[in-house]
């Protein structure tokens, strides 16, 4: 399937440090200037408790081919945070119809992005279908599997994602600790 990039001219929601929004800008400025933005992220749980590990097409704007535990991304501007992670869940991994249960608000920041994230987990045991084009594969894994990964440092993994799962775990949220070496 065709990658549908998101649009270098698309309007992005701008953020302060504590995540109030603060205005917008071309998602290609915002790459180009590395500007504070607002962005979701949904962590896709099973039932019986693994978690939906995926890898990104080569042609994502930031971290191509990197491996990722959250579906989610940039928040279009006028998008509140809920809007967008069920947005990107159902674009990323076509999952539908399912309670979002919030995992707080965390800032990341490094070299390449800078973003305030809402974190949110879903229960899910349907079918993943990587409707836009943007993951080109994926798989469940056990916490202990994907923790294992993470120690890794050969493996590529997205920065974001993995300092929410090292929060998570630092602060005893669920059953994260599994991801912790």
């Amino acid at each position: 399937m065709a990658v549908v990039p998101a649009s270098p001219d698309e309007d992005v929601a701008l953020v302060d440090e504590a995540g109030a929004v603060v205005g917008s800008a071309p998602r290609s400025r915002m790459r180009a200037e590395n500007l504070r933005h607002a962005s979701t992220a949904v962590l896709v749980r099973h039932p019986d408790g693994r978690i939906y590990v995926h890898r990104r097409s080569a042609e994502k704007d930031w971290q191509p081919s990197a491996y990722d535990a959250a579906a989610g991304g940039v928040r279009q501007a006028g998008e509140e945070p809920e809007g967008s992670a069920r947005r990107e869940l159902e674009e990323e991994l076509g999952v539908t119809g399912v309670p979002l249960r919030p995992l707080g608000v965390g800032r990341y920041e490094d070299d390449t992005v800078r973003c305030v994230a809402h974190a949110f987990e879903v229960t899910y045991d349907g079918p993943v279908a990587h409707a836009d084009g943007e993951v080109v594969w994926g798989g469940w894994m056990t916490l202990d599997e994907l923790g294992a990964r993470l120690a890794d440092p050969s493996w590529p993994f997205v920065p974001d994602t993995r300092a929410l799962l090292e929060r998570l775990a630092r602060d005893g949220v669920g059953d994260y600790a599994g991801v912790l070496r």
